[in-house]
């Protein structure tokens, strides 16, 4: 968290509060913020600096600059961008400051700390390993098949490997393969093609729909809990069915929802609409 919907709500509603701005000075809080330099020099090289666009690759938000480079910032788990007054009093867990050239302040907040702030010649220099974009014409159900084959790991793991498909995380993976109907702990090798085709199907249809809802706002305070850079929540957890519903009825079917632990994630499903049942092996 935040996941793709999220980072690409952040990205829509900073398009037209950015683009176009100069960047007057940079004030860096936290030194680990920055990763691969100096944070003097970080606010150096962007200090002065004309945002020309905004961009996301995955859960990375990608701001071309008008030399060429691009500034990017990962939110990790509790990242938040806003543009307000340089006046406005400063909370809690702000880390940067950007004062733009119209008196407005870009403010990272980031209560975990996880987050970092990237300068680079080319966005592909953080992104490279990426897989494809969820949403895009080149994530086909074949080539989801393709990236699932011969691997023994359970299915909900992968989905979290962005190199797998990048920008799923925890909420969207789980969402989508109760859509799908597909334990999530069921090795990704025994997968068919027509698994594959609803899966694909499931994950684009929730990932739209959260990016519909404005994303998810999670139980928490507001400096855990993700806000857009308007100031509003999302209202996608009002429509979820697994995550974070243990032991409340299936909406499908009525059966509790578990929880149990894949890869150090929790993971949420329904027992009866996402069974799994392994092929028994013949003994010679």
């Amino acid at each position: 968290m935040p996941e793709l919907p999220e980072v690409e709500n952040t990205i829509r509603d900073l398009k037209p509060l950015l683009v176009g701005r100069r960047v007057q000075e940079v004030q860096i809080l936290w030194p680990r913020l920055v990763h691969g330099k100096a944070p003097e020099a970080f606010a150096v090289e962007l200090t002065g600096r004309q945002i020309v666009n905004t961009d996301r690759r995955g859960k990375y938000l990608l701001f071309p600059l008008d030399n060429g480079r691009t500034w990017v910032v990962h939110l990790r788990m509790t990242g938040q961008l806003h543009v307000v007054s340089a006046q406005e009093e400063l909370e809690r867990h702000v880390h940067a400051l950007l004062t733009l050239d119209n008196g407005q302040q870009v403010r990272y907040r980031d209560a975990r700390k996880f987050g970092r702030f990237y300068l680079v010649n080319g966005a592909d220099e953080v992104t490279a390993q990426l897989g494809p974009e969820p949403l895009s014409e080149t994530f086909t159900p074949l080539e989801l098949f393709f990236r699932l084959q011969g691997r023994r790991n359970a299915v909900k793991t992968l989905l979290l490997d962005q190199r797998v498909v990048a920008g799923l995380g925890n909420i969207y993976a789980d969402e989508a393969l109760f859509k799908a109907g597909i334990d999530p702990r069921r090795p990704a090798n025994t997968l068919t093609q027509a698994d594959c085709n609803r899966l694909h199907t499931a994950i684009r249809q929730t990932l739209a729909a959260a990016i519909r809802e404005g994303g998810s706002s999670l139980g928490g305070s507001s400096l855990t809990n993700y806000r857009r850079p308007i100031g509003v929540q999302g209202r996608f957890q009002q429509r979820h069915q697994v995550y974070q519903r243990a032991g409340q009825p299936c909406p499908v079917c009525g059966a509790a929802i578990e929880r149990v632990k894949l890869g150090q994630r929790s993971t949420h499903f329904c027992p009866n609409c996402q069974r799994y049942e392994p092929p028994v092996v013949q003994s010679g």
